[in-house]
């Protein structure tokens, strides 16, 4: 059985169109402080943070070039994939941040967003 996997930008990256400056993504944040509230759920995930710059290797090789917007959520086949899933092949993942966190919640157990 394979895990649901959680792909996310570095924090603190550096984006080359404003190299003086360091970022993090408004998406994946809540998700990040979501991680960091329960990190003994957060180890029951495949989290993968990848660099800002593209192409996003890790990314494209589970879920082909042309999906490589972040945050994603890979997920496994240890609980059914929701309706709103999409798919690449037999893959089925999730991009929308608050869709994620929902998830997150519903197959894992994490607090609900409020």
């Amino acid at each position: 059985m394979s895990r649901d996997r959680l792909f996310l930008l570095q924090p603190g990256f550096i984006d080359p169109k404003h190299p003086e400056d360091r970022f993090v993504c408004p998406h994946g944040l809540p998700i990040e402080g979501l991680l960091a509230s329960a990190p003994e759920l957060a180890a029951r995930l495949d989290i993968t943070r990848v660099p800002f710059e593209r192409p996003r290797r890790d990314v494209i090789a589970v879920l082909g070039e042309a999906h490589q917007d972040l945050p994603a959520l890979v997920l496994g086949d240890h609980a059914p994939a929701p309706a709103d899933a999409q798919a690449v092949g037999e893959v089925r993942f999730v991009t929308d941040s608050r869709r994620i966190l929902e998830l997150l919640a519903g197959r894992h157990g994490f607090a609900k967003v409020h």
